[in-house]
């Protein structure tokens, strides 16, 4: 039951956005092995001109990525890493190296969706 927030500094449009959400919610379920059916993203575009790295504008993203804490691999989240950025790059074409993909580690009694924390979803499938 992931939740990501993608910020960009491209031109706003929806083909954009859709590309951004497909290649999330791929590397996600297939790399994280993530629900897509529980997977919220938010894809937010920022002006260029208000971004920049090392005091110069240049085309990035970032990416952060909440999870329950201790459901996945350190190989896992590597891989989840570089096979974003890879995508990202392809997509949006030169991206400067400090783009950044950050995943969160929440505790599982700190969250959770349709009122329910994670850890109560795991303590009631270990009882049923």
């Amino acid at each position: 039951m992931p939740y990501i927030n993608v910020k960009l500094n491209a031109k706003e449009s929806d083909e954009l956005r859709e590309k951004v959400v497909a290649i999330v919610l791929e590397n996600t379920t297939n790399i994280l092995n993530k629900k897509a059916d529980v997977t919220s993203v938010l894809v937010e575009f920022v002006s260029q001109k208000s971004w920049s790295i090392g005091g110069k504008n240049s085309t990035t993203f970032y990416l952060d990525i909440k999870i329950t804490k201790g459901t996945n691999t350190k190989e896992q989240k590597a891989n989840y890493i570089k096979k974003c950025y890879e995508d990202f790059n392809k997509l949006l074409k030169d991206i400067n190296p400090a783009s950044y993909i950050v995943i969160d580690e929440v505790e599982a009694d700190s969250w959770g969706f349709e009122g329910l924390t994670q850890e109560h979803r795991y303590i009631k499938s270990k009882i049923s």
